[in-house]
């Protein structure tokens, strides 16, 4: 445990013991990926279920005030990190001192924001027009007091690559918390199992993290170092916020013009595919950064890596985005209930939303490993403001016309991501297009045919039909990808890319 001095982290100058240090190091992040991937899909698991779960025992009504709740206050949560847990662990030394201001600072805003957003609980259901959010705003408003207590004890965790006991965190918080949840659903308790449902998540990590991590702060002190921390936590912040506008347009259009019932189902299509796709996609940037680290100096390899790495993305994640989208139907029927079947629409525009987001990740890849932080913000600024034209003109046609909007920004401004990018790092801008519009059209075909089929047959069991959807669109994307020779090299260089990525170092 720290005694509480000022040395910052030690770096052994000795040549030898450096080289053992990152092979050591290696090894330490070799395994940290492999456990960080292994809780993710743990946590994906359980977001799923979760919303299987909850979806039979509460209302589209439900899900809706939540959400309306957190659509307006979710940009809180960006000014209570301020940046500061990611400038926390990217500090090449960082003293207990810094680490001690850091913890008081992120307190301090949790605290703020806590007692800002309980005052804004009568403003917020007028926004809505809903009087049930004063009291789930001024419950929720502790999140932020228990999220900034907990963010640099889990910082320091993550500086200190303690891989497995963050996971074991993020496992152990999300299980307690769905097990209140559904406790009180079952007891008849509404949305509030919902809200309980969130304050338990926080109040868990905050424990857990105060507990395992092997550091306590002291008093905050004076005249220490903060200005590099707080500048490159200020850009952070100032990338998510724009981020998170674009991000959440969606919901507060809906919540505002259409109430908590079109909310709720939106929700809970969002939360089911868009939320459980981000998981998927987040343990793809731990893994290709090293890589992509190491063939800075490598223009050529460099290009090939991210060329491979988006086909496989795109053989990974939108070959099984394209059979949701075949398949909404009876996924939504299967997963959600029958009550459920108007979010059909919306599961389908947001699974195309969802390939095309897909497609552009690796740009994401190449912004962090290049260090081109400015260039991602501005970048973020153009395809957030598409975004939000989008949706707000799409909401003329209703929740359906705001998906719509929101799968048809990806769509525009996908191809300007790679052309901006392309002028700013070594990538083949022929190539990756060419090979994205290769696997968008194998696949749409190949669900399309495999909808047409089951539209044909006309199963009565969702069972049945997601089923027969599953057989024919596998079974004609294998034989598509045996006889055509482009699509064989794909699968080929997909190959290639997870063996190096997964490679130990």
């Amino acid at each position: 445990m720290s005694t509480g001095d000022d040395a910052p982290d030690a770096r052994s100058s000795d040549p030898a013991s450096h080289a053992q240090d990152n092979r050591g190091m290696g090894r330490r992040a070799a395994r940290g990926a492999f456990v960080t991937l292994g809780g993710q899909g743990i946590r994906i698991v359980l977001q799923v279920g979760g919303v299987v779960v909850l979806a039979r025992l509460l209302s589209p009504s439900d899900y809706g005030l939540i959400a309306m709740v957190t659509a307006v206050t979710g940009i809180g949560e960006l000014f209570r990190d301020f940046g500061l847990s990611a400038a926390a662990i990217q500090a090449k030394s960082l003293s207990v001192a810094q680490r001690t201001n850091l913890f008081w600072l992120n307190s301090g805003i949790g605290a703020l924001l806590c007692a800002l957003t309980a005052s804004l609980a009568v403003p917020i259901s007028h926004l809505y027009d809903e009087p049930d959010l004063v009291p789930v705003v001024h419950a929720l408003a502790f999140t932020f007091l228990f999220n900034g207590m907990a963010t640099q004890f889990r910082a320091d965790l993550s500086r200190r690559m303690e891989f497995t006991r963050l996971a074991a965190v993020d496992v152990i918080s999300a299980v307690v918390a769905l097990t209140v949840a559904i406790g009180m659903a079952l007891a008849g308790a509404g949305f509030w199992a919902l809200v309980a449902q969130q304050l338990t998540a926080a109040l868990v990590l905050l424990v857990s993290v105060a507990v395992l991590a092997p550091w306590r702060p002291g008093m905050p002190r004076r005249h220490v170092p903060m200005r590099g921390l707080l500048s490159f936590g200020w850009n952070l912040l100032a990338t998510q916020l724009v981020g998170y506008a674009g991000n959440n347009v969606d919901s507060l259009t809906i919540g505002v013009r259409f109430g908590a019932v079109d909310l709720g189902l939106y929700n809970r299509a969002y939360q089911l595919l868009m939320s459980t796709l981000s998981q998927l996609r987040a343990p793809t940037t731990t893994v290709a950064l090293p890589v992509l680290a190491r063939l800075q100096d490598d223009p050529v390899r460099f290009a090939d890596f991210v060329r491979r790495g988006q086909l496989a993305l795109a053989y990974g994640l939108v070959a099984a985005l394209a059979f949701v989208a075949a398949a909404a139907e009876p996924l939504t029927d299967l997963l959600l209930g029958p009550q459920w079947l108007a979010a059909t629409p919306l599961i389908r525009f947001l699974a195309i939303a969802g390939a095309f987001q897909t497609l552009a990740y690796v740009g994401y890849w190449v912004y962090l490993a290049r260090g081109l932080t400015a260039v991602l913000l501005r970048y973020t600024l153009v395809s957030s403001a598409i975004k939000i034209v989008c949706v707000v003109v799409g909401s003329t046609w209703g929740v359906v016309g705001v998906a719509a909007g929101f799968a048809l920004a990806p769509a525009l401004s996908w191809p300007l991501s790679l052309w901006w990018l392309s002028r700013h790092a070594p990538v083949q801008l022929g190539t990756l297009i060419g090979g994205a519009l290769r696997t968008l059209a194998t696949f749409a075909t190949c669900g399309a045919a495999a909808y047409l089929v089951s539209a044909a047959v006309d199963p009565s069991s969702p069972w049945i039909a997601v089923g027969i959807q599953a057989v024919v669109y596998v079974g004609l994307l294998a034989g598509v990808c045996a006889v055509v020779p482009a699509l064989r090299r794909d699968v080929r260089d997909v190959v290639v890319a997870v063996r190096l990525a997964t490679r130990r170092g």
